[in-house]
């Protein structure tokens, strides 16, 4: 038995699955609970979390805790707690987590946006991947939450984009406290706060192309349940937008008492359910959406994906990650070609340099983005390139990757030549003494990688390596410029015998001339 928990902007909910036979299966959901505690109301409002919410809080886990323990979940390894938005914005954030943790004794991680984009994903994938036109068209996955609005964006099956805007259902709705307006302008001023947030949106989508949109998210999810009776919950549904202008329209008209009397709401989500409704509305039209579907997934289904294959760190997960890097590489017209051979000699390196190094998933996937993004600087200028691609690969959304994760692809790029990492560059200085350790450890390799790119071959070359005395020997049988390459390594390996204490030469094979 597993068990996932959600502190979200208005509510608390917990889920206990079974998971498949040998974590292979999909989990069999067999409970769900919920609690409301409005925790964006505070933080959206006054930028920290009251004493008597963060009560409220402790009193839910500790309820959720009792369930756990009658269905036999105590171990650690089998709860997961995540806090998203009205945690993380809290100015009081590391208070309340520690009296979570004091009273309750379970740690809740803060998620980050690209962990949630992520999750999204875990969530969705299955999916989707049983729809026809999920690998022949584009596809927008949009979730109103009460804080923000995530989207995440796949092209014929691969992640195109992922973005996080503070667009939120109840932050929307607490924005409003400000004005002193009739409730019609208030709806006038929500909607040109969304619009505001949907061409950032819709900035991202390919030009001129029609996406298929799934919608996520509770609100939506009623709103879908009152259009669409019928709707069993387990696959997709279709509403139309002009269905939902109706029922928005509708619930504009009547007072959040009224909402909570005639559908049977609290009114923390009575009070979220117009701006969410609006801002899927919104999204359609700005995409000329005459229908879309919703459905019945969300983040804690991804936490238990996860927890089932035991990390994140799948092979196709891995797969998206890259794509992802090759959408940003292709944006800034890096030689795809030269990328994907750099990329493939560094793994060679890498996978070499294992029989006496550790490297993690994590590291083989930094490296990876770092070799396929780090000519992206010479979209901006020739001089000093390798300084652009840092800003750059610092400044792009990259699926999967974390803020840190990020950070660090672009340290490592950024030193793929030139100077070596020195403690007056502020932006290296700024990353843990762990962190710096592995920028170091994965730079060297991608300068002499980049290095060795210099042969003249447009495929990956037949590298093989061999370790004696203290040299690292690099064998190939391409036949030209072996000299210059050689002088090429010689000039950027001062950082790899720094870290690895290997000195790097290039050797030629014997050209085999049996017949």
């Amino acid at each position: 038995m597993i068990a996932v928990i959600e502190l979200g902007s208005t509510s608390i909910r917990m889920m206990i699955a079974s998971p498949g036979a040998d974590g292979r299966g999909k989990a069999r959901i067999l409970d769900t609970l919920q609690q409301t505690v409005s925790l964006g109301r505070d933080t959206f409002t006054t930028g920290t979390i009251r004493n008597q919410t963060t009560e409220a809080c402790v009193s839910a886990v500790i309820s959720f805790r009792r369930v756990m323990q009658e269905y036999g979940i105590t171990r650690p390894e089998h709860i997961r707690v995540i806090a998203s938005s009205a945690v993380r914005e809290a100015a009081n954030r590391e208070a309340f987590l520690d009296r979570i943790f004091v009273a309750t004794g379970i740690a809740v991680t803060v998620i980050e946006e690209a962990e949630v984009n992520r999750l999204t994903y875990r969530a969705v994938r299955p999916l989707l991947g049983r729809q026809a036109f999920f690998k022949t068209s584009d596809t927008l996955v949009a979730e109103v939450g009460g804080g923000s609005t995530e989207t995440l964006l796949f092209h014929r099956g691969r992640v195109a984009a992922a973005q996080m805007h503070k667009l939120g259902s109840l932050r929307l709705a607490k924005s409003m406290d400000v004005y002193a307006v009739s409730r019609r302008r208030e709806q006038a001023i929500m909607s040109g706060s969304i619009d505001q947030a949907i061409e950032a949106i819709c900035a991202a989508l390919p030009p001129a192309k029609k996406p298929v949109m799934l919608a996520l998210g509770g609100d939506i999810r009623f709103a879908a349940s009152l259009l669409q009776p019928d709707w069993d919950h387990h696959s997709l549904v279709s509403v139309t937008t002009m269905d939902l202008e109706t029922l928005a329209r509708q619930l504009a008209e009547m007072s959040l008492e009224e909402v909570v009397r005639v559908h049977h709401l609290s009114y923390e989500n009575a009070e979220t359910l117009y701006p969410a409704l609006l801002i899927y509305i919104r999204l359609a039209q700005a995409l000329h959406l005459r229908r879309f579907f919703v459905a019945e997934v969300n983040l804690r289904n991804g936490l238990l994906a996860e927890m089932e294959s035991g990390g994140n760190w799948t092979a196709e997960f891995k797969h998206q990650i890259i794509s992802s890097a090759l959408e940003v590489a292709r944006r800034y017209q890096v030689d795809l070609g030269r990328a994907r051979h750099v990329s493939a000699t560094a793994m060679a390196m890498m996978d070499f340099l294992r029989a006496r190094h550790v490297f993690s998933h994590r590291d083989e996937m930094l490296l990876t983005v770092a070799a396929l993004l780090h000519e992206a600087g010479l979209f901006i200028n020739l001089s000093a390139y390798h300084k652009h691609t840092g800003y750059i690969i610092a400044n792009s959304d990259l699926f999967g990757l974390g803020t840190q994760d990020v950070a660090m692809a672009a340290q490592i790029a950024r030193y793929h030549r030139r100077s070596m990492p020195k403690p007056t560059h502020n932006a290296y200085m700024q990353l843990s003494r762990e962190d710096r350790l592995t920028v170091s450890r994965l730079a060297a390799i991608l300068r002499v990688a980049s290095a060795v790119d210099g042969l003249p071959s447009r495929r990956p070359l037949p590298l093989r390596f061999r370790e004696h005395d203290g040299v690292l020997t690099i064998m190939t049988d391409v036949f030209a410029n072996l000299p210059m390459i050689q002088q090429r390594i010689s000039a950027s390996a001062d950082l790899f015998e720094q870290i690895y204490g290997l000195r790097v030469n290039l050797r030629q094979t014997a050209k085999d001339t049996s017949s």
